[in-house]
Parts: C-alpha cells; structure tokens; sequence
C-alpha cells in the first residue's frame, strides 16, 4: 500500500513550551470501555465550523507567532484546526522563513479556550535562522542531481514538475535548500512524484521521499452490500452525493496515470454478479470501501472525509493490466487500484481501501513524510485503520481481523500481506524498534507500530480472535494487557491529529500516544500505562511502574467433568503492599481465593460469560483485566451441516474464490453438476495454475466433525501411475485428503473426511487444486457437507 516517502534519517518530535496534555484520575471502568473524559475528545465540525475555525487561525497567527517567540522572518501558515469539546483548539501550522516554505517546520499549537498558548508540538525544535537566503549552487544543478537519484531508484522517464528554494529544518542544524520534484513511474509502473531535497550551498543531498503511497452491490470480497449511487431508472452513476460525492472511475486497464477515467454507470442500479470477469466488481469493492471509510472517521472521530471539509476523494479501478498495488496521491486526490495477477485478484479488500484512504488523512493531518520511522508510522497509521475498519464494518465475507490484504492473495500463497500480532512473520517486518530501523523500506519499519496496536488492542499471548489464531510476543517477556481496540484506535487518531508532525518517530510517537491516552482516559489509570507498556514490549520506552499489575489468564474454555485450577498473577510496585483479589461473573461452580488469586472448582453450567477481574493492594492501587470464560459438556452437540451454499446453487455466496477463473459455474456443457445447476470446477487449464476455493464455520465445543463431498476427476494425463495434477482438501492449512488425476471417473463419487481436534474452531475448509505444465485435470466437486455430530 501507500504512504510518503523513502529515505533514511530518524525524525524528531520536540516540545517547546508545557504539555497540553490534561491529568485526569485513573478510568472507572475496565481497560477497553473507560468513557472518554468529559471534554477531551474532538467535536463534530461542520465544513462550515472548519472554514471559520481556519479563517480566524489565519487572522491570529501574528499573536501566535508572537506568543512562540518566533522570529522577524518567520511565518505561520494555518492548515487546520481541531476543536475539544471543552473548547481547546489544537491549530496545525506550516512554517514559512523570509518567505521560503520550512520542510519540518511544522508545528500544532494548543491554545485554551480563552486563547492563551498553553502548549506547542514541534517537528523540530531547532531555531530557524540562516546566515543567507541566496544560493550557492542552481537550479539546474539541483534537478540535475535529482535526475541522477531519481535514476538510482529506478524511476521510468523521470520529468522535472516543479524546483523550489526551501529552507530544510527537519535535522538539527536549518539549511538553505532546493526541492526538486520529478515524475513517471516507478520500477512496477506506479506513478512517481519522488521530492529529492539538496543543499543549496554544497549541492550535496540532504532528503529524498516518495509522495505517492502505495502498498502494495456484489463484491468479490465484501459480498451483496449496500452502496450510495445516485441517477435514476436507466442511468444509475457510482456517485454518493450523501457522502461528499464519493465516486468510482474506471481506468480502463489505462497505465499513464494521466488518462481519462469514466464514471462508473448501470441501468438498474444492481451492480455486479460479484465474479471478477465483472467489470463492475472491482468497482462494487472499492466504493464500498470507501463507503465504510467515510462513515467510520465520521461516525467514530467526527471527521469530515479526508480534509474534514465534507468532500470525498475518488476511487478509480483496473488501473494497468495485472498491476499488483494500490495507491493513494495527493495530487488527484484519489485511490488508485490495480487488478492484481491475471487480472482477478484486484486489490479493493476492505482493508485495502481504508489502508489507502488513511494514507490521504495522514497526509491532510499529521503529514507524516514517507522516509525513515516517521514513514513506518506513515504506513502502520494506515493499516491500524484498515484493520479497525474492517472490524466495524463487521462484513460476515470479510470478517474483522490483525492481518493486511489477506483477502487479495497478493502473495499467491493466501498469505497475509502482514501480521500485526508476529509482523516477522512475513520474513521482512520488524518486531520490534531497534537502532537502524530508519534504513529499512517504511512497509516493513512499520511493524512495530503494527504490534503496538495489536498489544494495546488485545494483549499478549495466544488467543483466539474472530476465527483467526495469533500469538503476540514481547520485547522484554513480559505481558501486555490490552485496552481494547476501540480504545487503542481513539487514542492513535487523537495522536495523529492532534500531537503527531510531519517528523515523529518512534520515541515521539510514544509521547504522542501517551498525550492522547491522558486527554481521553486519564494520565494515572490503567488505560494510560497500558499504552506505555506496550511501547515498551516493542522496545520503545520503558515499562510504566505504577501501583498494580494485573495479568490477564487470557481467554478460558472448562468442561463440566473437569475440576478447575486456574493461577492468576498481580504485582505490586508500592513496597509493603498486600494484594486482594475479586472478580464477577465467574462460571457456575467456580470461586476465586481474594487472597491467593486462585479460581478453583468445577463448572456446572454449559455457557459463555465474561469475567472481569481486579487486583487491588492496601494503597488502594488496582488493575483491571476482563476475558472470557466458556464451559460446555462433551457430548452435548446437535447435530447439523454449516456450510452456507453447500451445493454452490447460490453461485458464488459465501465461498471465497483465488484462482484465475470463475471457479463455481453453472455451465453444464459437458461437466454437468451432480444435483442442480450448479457446480464447482477447479483446474481444467493445462499449465502451471492453481485454484483454490475456502469458507469457513466454527465447529462448537463437544463437536466432531465430518466433511463429505462429491467429486469427479476428467483429465486429459496419459499416465496410469504418476499423479501431475492434484487437488488437496485442507482445515486450518493442514491437508487432510488428496485426489490426483489417477482418481478420474465417469461419474461422481462420494468423499468423506474425518476432522480431529478441532472443536471449539473455526475452521477454514480450503480446496486447492494444482496442475502441471501439460495436460488438463479437471476437479468438478458438488454437494458439499461440513457435519458436526456428538
């Protein structure tokens, strides 16, 4: 996906004046709900609030300029403001010196409600000031110089749009300087807008980053959703005038980013059969992404679209032939996708779309510059809200998760793009920070971001989170309880636009974080220094001593047959201290020790409960945790089939397709399905493809598990003994059967498989179909089952 720049160079945050950030008194309730403190969180501004807001920080930013200390020559240029509900302005400014624009000159000012200064945000805290405005080298030298980088980074037909004389103060010592600009493409035909930064005296280069951010109806992910169109019968338009004119174009499979787009159009305002041959599908994806975009930033934080000026960016599709990204440019103003390999894997997922559209309110707010940690930032900012707006949207096809573009199969192996909880786990993201970690692509600096949020979200440790397994490490080895992901999502948007510059790193983001979590939750409760100790699980900072500490046992699941002996483990840092432990809604059967912490007994109720858990000591310091806490009898299961669509009559509903065809058909030409119209057909190419088709169900505690289906193997394979073409049956990625060419047969055969060990799971029921390089196998399934039964 899309964020900034690329360069190395760690930035700065500085404070020049007291903390804005209020004391509060530790949250009532538990981690993860605790109310917003009255007063702290941003208000609603209409387009109209935010112009008059702006206009009035332009008539006074003589007075603040004054009130900073700032110098004869400097100028503020205000390009937002935020309102508290208490009335507390939090006013961006750009930084101007003898009229020459300052990069890392930033700044947000908080003033109090009477119009005093009461504190500052600083991208750099160096003086401005300069012996000379007059440069020692031209700028013909400086475009030359950037010609030559812009070469190195494999930058197509590189052209010179714009060269400027700034001052440069994202470092400690103020240069004079040139910005050169150059567009064309980059080395995978994404459009290039690269700003290389140069010495004005010496010509050397100081700074270079990418502005274009890129990451890598019935929707082929999101499924029949609801979409804002307008028009009327006979000429519907993917146009949503309801939410700031957000639109949709296609690009035609177009490469020059410079090309005419079309407005997608429908005569019955039923758009797509969800089939990647669709050329609507795409479309359905991404203005739904969009969609959901919009209505969370407004809906949760009160913002506006992406400027907060109530105006939508537009999303434009089938933006070059099977270019595997997707983008996000100030300079149109747009989200751009491509299709993906083959042309059916287009990258409109919703966490796709809000990654790319977060990457515009970055721009428009903290302005974080796309080169070194403040670029891993850049990039983590935008896949916290692609995950978190996948979980509010709360899309049975595309449930909420901590993984990117897992929906995309951008990988071709129906891997993640990335992995929140473990960002290792894709072979290049960092864990956690380290010095250096500026010099590595911001994609994968971004990882410890990433685990912050996954740590603050949801602790460490195991668990079992909306399907999807994830085990969290820690730097130091110790535990993180979690706030919860509302919680950790409220505290980085009010990091970001209101505490974050355009230099922040990792240490600023921690103060930027810790700032936003004492004006929402209280500076001394648990929420806060739950925020600081999962900085500190990603080497960040150090861990936050303050009264108790509570771990959390994670989430339960008894029996009723078994006896329970469950630890808990606090500590406390006041010297002296003894520790009292409660709780609530324990399972029928179950009591806990207030002295030792220990739950004990067996269950006696089949049920689900949360329980919250407390540890206080004699100071009156406490902690707070809360999991949940399942019991069940074995044996106890109804039987039934959970499989939605299970004999594929319903076309594609429900299954999620990554082959290169449309793998459920009703085309019955030859193949015919077994029972009905419909059917499954995987492989049949003749070459090196592979097609797979998933859903998933959760197989309840006490269950067992079957999966039956019917299959007929046709293949063109001449050989009696070697299996070239395979189809595997996997749950959870584990191959429980394989079928090969050497199965073929004239009719349908029945298949059943046994699933051990997995009740209590969703379970990911994957067919995956592989061939050679020479003849065809076709693998026609039909009649699907996946029974569960005592």
């Amino acid at each position: 996906m899309r964020a900034g720049a690329l360069l190395c160079g760690a930035a700065v945050l500085a404070t020049g004046l007291p903390s804005a950030a209020a004391a509060g008194t530790a949250a009532a309730a538990q981690p993860g709900t605790a109310p917003p403190k009255a007063g702290t969180a941003n208000v609603r501004q209409t387009p109209d609030e935010n112009a008059a807001l702006l206009a009035g920080a332009r008539a006074g930013r003589s007075a603040v300029a004054k009130a900073l200390g700032l110098g004869g020559q400097e100028d503020l240029v205000p390009t937002s403001v935020l309102k508290d509900a208490d009335g507390t302005l939090h006013t961006r400014y750009d930084r101007t010196f003898a009229q020459l624009p300052v990069l890392g000159g930033d700044m947000v000012v908080h003033t109090a409600p009477g119009g005093a200064v009461k504190g500052v945000t600083k991208a750099t805290s160096a003086a401005i000031a300069l012996p000379s405005t007059t440069a020692a080298t031209t700028a013909d030298s400086a475009t030359s110089f950037a010609l030559g980088r812009a070469r190195t980074y494999g930058t197509q037909t590189p052209k010179v749009q714009a060269v400027r004389k700034v001052v440069w103060a994202a470092s400690d010592s103020p240069a004079l300087a040139w910005e050169t600009v150059l567009g064309g493409l980059q080395h995978d035909g994404t459009p290039s807008e690269l700003h290389v930064v140069s010495d004005a005296v010496t010509g050397r280069g100081i700074f270079e980053y990418q502005a274009v951010k890129n990451g890598i109806g019935h929707g082929q992910y999101g499924g029949q959703v609801s979409l804002g169109t307008s028009g009327s019968t006979g000429s519907y338009l993917l146009k949503d005038d309801t939410r700031g004119g957000n639109r949709t174009t296609d690009l035609g499979h177009a490469s020059d980013d410079t090309a005419p787009d079309t407005l997608f159009g429908d005569a019955d305002d039923v758009w797509s059969d969800g089939s990647p041959g669709d050329r609507q599908t795409a479309a359905v994806d991404a203005h739904y992404g969009a969609q959901l975009t919009w209505d969370y930033f407004k809906g949760v934080h009160g913002r506006n679209g992406i400027r907060n000026d109530g105006v939508s960016a537009r999303s434009r599709v089938h933006f070059g032939n099977a270019y595997s990204n997707a983008y996000w440019w100030d300079q149109c103003f747009c989200m751009t996708y491509g299709d993906g390999a083959y042309n059916t894997h287009p990258l409109t997922s919703i966490d796709v779309a809000a990654h790319e559209m977060t990457h515009g309110i970055t721009s428009f707010t903290a302005g974080l510059r796309y080169s070194g940690e403040s670029g891993g930032l850049n990039e983590a900012t935008s896949d916290i809200f692609g995950a978190v707006v996948e979980f509010w949207a709360d899309n049975p096809s595309d449930p909420g998760d901590y993984l990117e573009g897992e929906k995309i199969d951008i990988n071709g192996d129906g891997t993640p793009l990335r992995h929140m909880d473990r960002p290792s786990k894709d072979g290049d993201s960092a864990d956690h920070w380290y010095p250096g970690i500026s010099r590595i692509d911001v994609h994968y600096s971004s990882g410890p971001a990433n685990h912050w949020f996954f740590l603050a979200s949801e602790g460490s440790g195991a668990k079992l989170v909306n399907g999807v397994n994830y085990d969290s490490p820690t730097y130091d080895g110790k535990p993180v309880n979690p706030i919860g992901r509302e919680a950790a999502a409220k505290i980085w948007y009010r990091a970001l636009t209101t505490y974050m510059t355009s230099t922040t790193d990792y240490a600023g983001a921690r103060t930027a974080t810790l700032e936003a979590a004492a004006d929402l939750y209280g500076k001394d409760g648990v929420v806060y220094k739950n925020v600081g100790n999962a900085w500190a699980a990603v080497n960040v900072g150090p861990r936050m001593v303050q009264g108790v500490t509570l771990t959390s046992p994670g989430n339960q699941v008894s029996t009723t047959t078994a006896a329970v002996d469950l630890k808990v483990r606090a500590v406390t840092g006041n010297e002296g201290a003894t520790l009292t432990y409660s709780a609530t809604t324990l399972p029928a059967g179950l009591s806990l020790d207030s002295s030792t912490g220990a739950i004990t007994g067996t269950p006696t109720m089949d049920g689900s409960s949360t329980v919250t858990l407390s540890a206080a000591d004699s100071t009156g310091a406490v902690d707070v945790v809360s999991f949940s806490w399942l019991v069940y009898t074995p044996g106890n299961c109804s039987a039934a089939q959970l499989l939605d669509n299970a004999g594929f009559e319903s076309g594609p509903k429900a299954w999620k397709a990554n082959g290169n065809s449309s793998l459920i058909t009703a085309d019955n030409s030859w193949l015919p399905a077994r029972t009905g119209s419909w059917k499954a057909l995987l492989g049949g190419h003749g070459s090196s493809v592979t097609d797979s088709l998933t859903q998933t169900a959760f197989v309840p505690y006490g269950c067992r598990a079957t999966v039956t289906f019917w299959l007929r193997v046709v293949t063109r394979e001449e050989t009696p003994t070697v299996p070239y073409d395979k189809l595997t049956v996997h749950a959870n990625g584990v191959s429980t059967a394989t079928f090969s060419n050497l199965d073929a047969s004239t009719s349908y055969v029945r298949r059943t498989i046994e699933l051990n060990s997995l009740e209590g799971q969703f379970v990911a029921l994957r067919f995956t179909a592989r061939e050679d390089l020479a003849a065809p196998t076709y693998f026609t399934i039909d009649d699907t089952a996946l029974d569960i039964h005592p």
